[in-house]
């Protein structure tokens, strides 16, 4: 029995800024964020905007009436939660409308917690493969404004539908974990933004996949060749492709250019975006199957997770017969293309709005789906025109 990814989307805000106007108004190069880090754009969110409407907006549209009522687990991984004790899958659970009976539960491990997610949910399934699970990647990466990970924020949910005889992905049994307690990037209790030493997390994650990939390669026979591409955690584009490189430094030539002809495919959507946090592995493999021609069915693809702290894993898929019918690569280019340009200075307002929790508050918001009231320090949401 197979095992692995039905449905996937993603959602972002509708709301961007230009890098080389961030560069222009911080007073830097601005090939130092177009070239340098590799992003061209950033999604910018109100603070009406939350993890969970970012989950709402990517989950919703995946799931029929035969889903709702299949799904018995609802994953959320996360780093940005709204709650230090519930769990925004609870909240994301009857929002959706899935059958009661279903555990829900939200995981934290820096940006590879969707990992931890997917995993537990192919675990399930092989166990129950009559049941369905939704593993929901949903995060608002900030680092404050002029600061030096200004560049390198984003804001966003993909949304996964794991089950037996999947459509796009078929999941391997392969997987290779690394934990290494490393603080390279933290943010302790209380603190709006996190603690980052930037040279260091760039040097840990470069060796984490070097380690992974090596010791994957030894326990599985395998080496490049048997890979058509392998998709990274995504905090910037140029952090992958510095990887990438570093990892396949000894391959010939001819395979890691191969490599990384599929690697510019995965990240489309990144530079447009940014950091999606927990959501950035899954954004890159969407960018891959809705922009490559060179894929085909059967090809492995290999999936490289990382989060801060440490922990990385590298694991595997195999694309399914036809899985380019269940992609929508229209949609998520009319989302892209559709959003709002923002001013530097528009971007700095939004950035400094925050919403205060204990003061009871009606908001209006254009989104479909949005925090529209707060009332004795609970979020309420409601569906537009509701």
């Amino acid at each position: 029995m197979n095992v692995g990814i039905d449905k996937i989307n993603f959602f972002v805000p509708p709301y961007y800024i230009d890098m080389v106007d961030l560069a222009h108004a911080r007073g830097v190069d601005p090939n130092k964020f177009t070239i340098g880090i590799g992003q061209d754009q950033m999604a910018v969110s109100k603070m009406t905007q939350d993890i969970v409407t970012f989950a709402m907006h990517a989950a919703k549209p995946l799931l029929t009436a035969a889903d709702l009522a299949a799904i018995d687990m609802v994953i959320v991984g996360t780093e940005s939660g709204i709650d230090e004790s519930k769990a925004s899958a609870v909240v994301l659970h009857r929002l959706l409308g899935v059958q009661p009976f279903a555990r829900s539960f939200e995981i934290k491990e820096a940006c590879y917690g969707a990992t931890a997610g997917l995993q537990f949910a192919k675990s399930h399934i092989q166990a129950h493969p009559d049941s369905k699970v939704l593993v929901v990647a949903s995060d608002i990466a900030r680092y404050g404004l002029a600061s030096g990970g200004e560049p390198t924020q984003g804001a966003g949910a993909v949304a996964m539908l794991v089950t037996a005889e999947p459509r796009i992905l078929a999941l391997d049994n392969d997987n290779v974990m690394l934990t290494q307690d490393i603080y390279d990037f933290w943010r302790p209790v209380g603190h709006p933004y996190p603690m980052v030493d930037g040279h260091l997390s760039n040097e840990v994650y470069i060796n984490s996949f070097k380690q992974v990939w090596q010791e994957s390669c030894r326990r599985n026979d395998r080496s490049t060749e048997d890979y058509a591409a392998i998709c990274f955690h995504i905090p910037y584009t140029k952090m992958g492709k510095k990887a990438l490189l570093a990892g396949l430094a000894s391959e010939e030539q001819a395979q890691q250019e191969r490599l990384l002809a599929r690697y510019e495919e995965s990240i489309v959507y990144s530079r447009r975006i940014g950091n999606l946090y927990t959501g950035s592995l899954y954004l890159g493999l969407i960018s891959l199957i809705e922009n490559s021609v060179a894929l085909k069915a059967n090809d492995r693809i290999g999936l490289f997770s990382y989060g801060s702290g440490a922990v990385a894993e590298l694991f595997s898929g195999h694309l399914v017969a036809g899985y380019e019918q269940h992609v929508s690569k229209e949609n998520h280019e009319r989302l892209l293309e559709e959003r709002e340009k923002l001013s530097i200075t528009d971007y700095e307002k939004l950035f400094n709005e925050k919403i205060d929790i204990d003061e009871d508050k009606v908001f209006q918001d254009d989104l479909i789906y949005s925090v529209q009231e707060i009332k004795q320090t609970i979020r309420y949401y409601k569906e537009k025109n509701q």
